[in-house]
């Protein structure tokens, strides 16, 4: 089975073509992650046909669970599509669990490939996040975005819930990201009653009024070098708490990552993506 291996701000991926072969991905998936005995990779992206868009991404976590979306496993996948000539110019549509997603190639004058892709348009319900969480007064909005204590690992947290079509706890922070314990916080967090199909947690702080650094702990992954989807809750809570402006960068341990939300339309995440190499499959 030819495979193609790319990452997105360190967020790496497996890349398969998967029209016309049937197999257990989320079996294979755990096999082909794992960074020891396999290629090593945050998840895998199975490359299939769509009646509803151009094509379809199914993406699988290392514990074989099946993600809803993925926004650099998005634009992983678009770079795959661009480079093997799938797509006759630089626009496509892509399906996904989360919904038919818009991208697009974009060849920057001064050298180098981004990717722009759509992630949809946030959630605040918490039915549709979901989260056991039910408000009692007031808009849901100011419930979701409202520093909801947690009292966690020894640790309280305010947190605040975002859907991207998958579900982010955001929590905001004074102090530099870098020293927070994500290893423990992440992990009880995603096993946390309150979340009940798990969460994505990120540890975020606003550096500039278009400027936030964050970490993340990604449900079936663990800690990741970048996660598209949560750069976007973070961008999207921050905005919305009114703590940056409409267009955010938001700084990762894998690279920076550029958000776009007007709050009136889906949110657009830009950034790179590349191919780091190919192989064979043997299975």
């Amino acid at each position: 089975m030819q495979f193609t291996k790319l990452q997105g701000l360190g967020n790496d991926f497996v890349m398969i073509d998967a029209r016309g072969i049937i197999r257990n991905w989320s079996s294979l998936a755990g096999r082909v992650c794992d960074r020891h005995r396999g290629i090593g990779a945050d998840g895998l992206l199975a490359l299939l046909s769509s009646d509803k868009a151009d094509f379809r991404m199914r993406i699988f976590n290392p514990d074989g669970s099946e993600a809803e979306t993925c926004g650099n496993g998005l634009r992983c996948f678009v770079r795959y599509l661009y480079e093997q000539r799938l797509i006759e110019n630089a626009t496509c549509t892509i399906e996904t669990m989360a919904g038919v997603r818009p991208a697009k190639v974009i060849n920057k004058p001064e050298g180098g490939t981004e990717i722009r892709v759509g992630m949809g348009s946030p959630e605040f319900n918490p039915d549709r996040i979901p989260v056991a969480a039910t408000p009692e007064k007031g808009r849901l909005i100011d419930i979701m975005l409202g520093d909801y204590p947690l009292e966690i690992a020894g640790h309280t947290l305010k947190l605040n819930f975002v859907s991207m079509g998958n579900p982010h706890a955001v929590c905001f922070t004074d102090e530099p990201v870098a020293g927070f314990p994500l290893q423990n916080i992440g992990q009880a967090i995603g096993m946390h009653p309150l979340f009940p199909q798990g969460v994505n947690f990120e540890i975020a702080r606003v550096t500039g009024d278009d400027e936030i650094e964050m970490r993340v702990w990604e449900r079936g992954a663990g800690e990741t070098l970048a996660c598209g989807s949560g750069a976007c809750a973070v961008a999207i809570a921050g905005h919305v708490l009114g703590l940056t402006t409409t267009n955010v960068y938001v700084i990762l341990p894998g690279g920076r990552a550029r958000v776009d939300w007007d709050k009136t339309s889906q949110a657009f995440l830009t950034g790179p993506a590349e191919t780091v190499f190919t192989g064979e499959w043997p299975e």
